[in-house]
């Protein structure tokens, strides 16, 4: 067993924020924070009185019997966890979507992530963690750029962990949130078999207001699964050490069926197609399941495509929209689709190549790189799969 040190670092805490890398793909900004230290009083309701008694809930007392039913828990040790938990109405809030939604913009989605500050400190992180970032890519065929820009959106290159306690933010949403309360009782249970297999203080954890932890903002059960001890020190720490969340990233894309070598995305040009054909090819979704002779064969044309595809090479056609202005398409070959399963959003993918292509190609100005474009909320890692 490793000792209270590991996976989440000597503190089990998140650095101060400045822009949250692990949001909702509908919203732009850090996630709420749980409210001034001495709020109005004000008379509860039932519902927030009843949410706040995690422990004497009988939703909650199910699923602690489920832990020690399944997972050999300690029924007391629960019942002292979650009584100890606290509904968080800020993040209901943060992860709700709005009752009358904005329209999405690509361009202004886009230009929150690939900024010349945010290429700049990816250059530093780049030039710190060479010999890292290289081993990572020889090892799991992952380019660094990639690498880099994951870590860049998530969270600033580890400047933005999240500050919410990871119990509270689970607790909160897998019992007050019915939308995805079975995705986050999942991951609330991946998060006690994490603490209790690695020794921690669960109330000590902190992360996303979704529950994401560490520099790549892994989802307990991606860290589970994925995270790796890439310094060799015998410790896996997302928290504190930039060569293991390295690694983690790497072995997470190449887990997801990465292809070494292999092309990501093009834009694509649509003049020539009919309308009724392009809807038809955007909707099957985002999973390459279109042949790229049907693309010609519609009128749709890619520049700069490799002549190693083949004509039945599948491939998404996705649209990035900004209010106001042309739609903008782009191909997505089968590492694009990898990059939606760390954040299942067209806009999350495009960012992240985008930086990734903007930190390939420092020497040429932010502005010139592919269209210039923008991202709606930070990667959700509610979204993500495990």
């Amino acid at each position: 067993m490793r000792d209270s040190h590991s996976i989440f670092g000597r503190r089990a805490r998140a650095t101060v924020p400045c822009l949250v890398a692990a949001a909702m793909v509908v919203l732009l900004a850090t996630p709420a924070e749980a409210g001034p230290p001495f709020p109005p009083k004000r008379r509860s309701t039932h519902h927030e009185q009843s949410a706040r008694d995690y422990v004497g809930r009988e939703d909650v007392r199910l699923f602690i019997t489920e832990m020690v039913e399944r997972h050999g828990f300690v029924r007391r040790e629960l019942d002292k966890l979650f009584s100890k938990a606290k509904f968080q109405a800020s993040i209901v809030k943060a992860i709700t979507p709005p009752v009358t939604p904005q329209a999405r913009s690509w361009q202004a989605y886009r230009q929150n992530f690939v900024t010349a500050q945010r290429v700049e400190a990816g250059l530093r992180f780049r030039e710190r963690h060479a010999e890292t970032l290289a081993r990572a890519s020889a090892q799991y065929g992952v380019p660094e750029e990639i690498i880099v820009s994951i870590i860049g959106v998530e969270t600033v290159y580890g400047r933005n962990m999240g500050t919410y306690r990871v119990i509270d933010s689970l607790s909160t949403l897998a019992f007050d949130y019915p939308p995805r309360a079975e995705f986050f009782r999942n991951e609330l249970e991946q998060f006690l078999l994490l603490a209790r297999d690695n020794n921690l203080d669960a109330l000590g954890v902190k992360g996303s207001f979704a529950g994401a932890i560490g520099i790549p903002q892994f989802m307990p059960g991606s860290l589970r699964r994925f995270a790796v001890d890439f310094d060799g020190n015998g410790q896996t720490n997302l928290a504190d050490s930039p060569v293991d969340a390295i690694g983690s990233v790497a072995n997470f894309l190449a887990s997801h069926g990465w292809s070494r070598d292999q092309p990501i995305a093009f834009a694509a040009r649509v003049e020539n197609a009919a309308a009724g054909r392009i809807r038809a090819m955007v909707d099957t979704g985002i999973k390459p399941a279109v042949r790229l002779a049907e693309l010609a064969a519609s009128g749709i044309a890619v520049a700069d495509l490799p002549a190693t595809l083949g004509a039945d090479t599948p491939l998404t056609l996705f649209e990035l929209e900004t209010p106001g202005q042309p739609t903008e398409y782009r191909i997505g070959l089968q590492n694009f689709y990898v990059l939606t399963r760390y954040n299942r959003s067209s806009l999350y993918a495009s960012a992240v190549f985008d930086l990734a292509e903007a930190l390939r190609s420092a020497a040429r100005p932010v502005a010139t790189l592919l269209p210039v474009s923008a991202p709606v909320l930070p990667p959700s890692p509610v979204s993500r799969t495990n």
